[in-house]
């Protein structure tokens, strides 16, 4: 079973690690501090917004997510959009 992920719990702690405020980081993407302190709550997020989160604190959020995929024999790498792989 896959180990669930409270993104919000994860964003609140690295907040207080770093000894910043929810003022600062609301500041820091362009929302309200209440919106700030709704994020702690979320289980899932935006990923735009995770974006703006990971480069105001200087965290990679993403690796959370991405640590918990398993790859399988079945699964190929998907190239990134945009990018013409026949060259």
């Amino acid at each position: 079973m896959t180990e669930k992920i409270n993104i919000g719990e994860e964003i609140r702690r690295e907040l207080r690690r770093q000894g910043k405020t929810n003022e600062w980081l609301a500041e820091q993407i362009h929302v309200h501090p209440r919106t700030v302190q709704k994020i702690f709550l979320k289980r899932a997020i935006d990923t735009q917004q995770l974006l703006l989160i990971s480069q105001a604190l200087g965290v990679n959020f993403f690796e959370h997510y991405t640590s918990t995929l398993k790859t399988t024999p079945d699964m190929g790498t998907m190239p990134a959009q945009g990018v013409d792989c026949a060259r």
